[in-house]
């Protein structure tokens, strides 16, 4: 199975940001062109993209919405996008846009069977499930609220309502670049029979390499990248050797 390496453009006031563990205020990144982020890693040898509007995550008003068709249209390559996709109507409107995948969160845990109306539509490849989780729980509404439900419940329900894959994100690790857990992961891999892409303090080359060989579909970067931590360059270049 292939392993793809996402490197990370999250928007957030027409800027491309890192947060730490998604808390408005805690940028560590905060960068003016997010186009000119995105060409960056498309130069050192990136051939996909993960994109989240935090503002349509936390305030759920796509206000991005010009720069990442900017994005799209520009580059090519494969671009998975989420934040702020709370309806069907947001959801087509990016496929349709050219977007590749679109990463359904609260949406999908507020109505399961959205996942299987775009599945049958577009195609179950084009339709991730996120599932962020602390301490063991399944958070909602931009990391707000903890449901009682854990990720593995919910990648069979979702496994089963014909989303193509799930993006895992470890927020007890996400954007303090301090490695990661990759049990978490792992544990998911294996009980389901969709791909999983791991997300949430990936930091180092060992790293990257630990979720591939934990049987991850992908990894996606960010601060690591960001802040000169991981060599994004020198990362693809171990898991191409």
């Amino acid at each position: 199975m292939s392993f793809d390496l996402f490197p990370a453009v999250d928007l957030r006031g027409g800027k491309c940001v890192q947060l730490v563990q998604g808390v408005p205020g805690s940028e560590v990144v905060s960068l003016d062109d997010p186009l000119a982020q995105a060409i960056r890693w498309v130069e050192m040898g990136s051939s996909v993209l993960h994109i989240i509007d935090l503002d349509g995550a936390i305030q759920g008003v796509r206000i991005n919405g010009p720069i990442l068709q900017e994005i799209v249209e520009t580059l090519d390559l494969f671009v998975q996008v989420g934040g702020g996709i709370r309806t069907r109507l947001d959801a087509e409107s990016l496929l349709n846009l050219g977007v590749d995948r679109v990463i359904l969160g609260t949406a999908a845990l507020a109505r399961p069977e959205m996942v299987t109306e775009l599945a049958a539509d577009f195609g179950s490849e084009r339709v991730m499930v996120a599932l962020d989780v602390r301490r063991g729980k399944v958070t909602t509404e931009g990391w707000q609220r903890d449901l009682e439900k854990g990720a593995i419940e919910l990648g069979h329900l979702f496994q089963e309502r014909g989303a193509g894959s799930i993006l895992f994100t470890n927020i007890d690790t996400e954007g303090q670049v301090r490695g990661i857990d990759p049990e978490p992961t792992r544990r998911l891999v294996e009980a389901v029979d969709i791909p999983v892409v791991a997300a949430g303090g990936v930091s180092t080359v060992e790293d990257v390499l630990i979720l591939r060989d934990a049987g991850a579909a992908g990894a996606v970067v960010g601060t690591a990248i960001y802040t000169g931590k991981l060599d994004f360059r020198q990362a693809l270049l171990a898991l191409r050797s």
